[in-house]
């Protein structure tokens, strides 16, 4: 037996039939082929597969596809101005920053940071480790990637173009 799950996807429409028991994580990677979003753990410790939901960071290993359903979902995908003709603020600062290494965590870390600096602007060093606690990165050793979040903060004070 399948579910119908209607919901938004990077900005359109998406709509999938699913078993109930399919994970979010794997709709997005197996069915809709957005690979962006890794799995890491498979236990919601590491944030590798961290998109947002509602403009909230999720861990998608640990929600089912079908609570998606009439919600707003956002993957590393899309993130980025349409055509990859930019990156967004936060991929570019990680970018500015030396914020990645291997990449494998990198995608969570940045949805994460997206959420973190919708809730807070210009986040102290505590928010910024609250923000990002539950993510595992075992290449960085996190200062790059603190720095990051604050350099996007400063992006996204920047004015936009006219």
């Amino acid at each position: 037996m399948t579910h119908r799950v209607d919901f938004s996807l990077n900005g359109q429409p998406c709509q999938v039939q699913v078993e109930p028991r399919l994970l979010l994580v794997d709709l997005l990677r197996e069915q809709l082929r957005l690979t962006g979003t890794h799995v890491g753990c498979d236990t919601s410790q590491c944030g590798c597969c961290t998109v947002l939901l509602d403009g909230q960071a999720v861990k998608s290993c640990s929600l089912l596809a079908v609570q998606a359903q009439g919600g707003h979902l956002t993957t590393i995908e899309g993130l980025a101005a349409p055509a990859g003709q930019a990156l967004h603020p936060v991929q570019q600062a990680f970018t500015e920053c030396h914020a990645l290494q291997c990449g494998f965590c990198t995608p969570g870390m940045v949805m994460s940071t997206v959420s973190l600096l919708r809730r807070h602007p210009q986040p102290s060093p505590a928010e910024i480790e609250e923000g990002l606690a539950g993510h595992l990165c075992r290449c960085t050793g996190y200062a790059p990637i603190a720095a990051a979040v604050l350099r996007a903060a400063e992006l996204l004070q920047e004015p936009g173009p006219c």
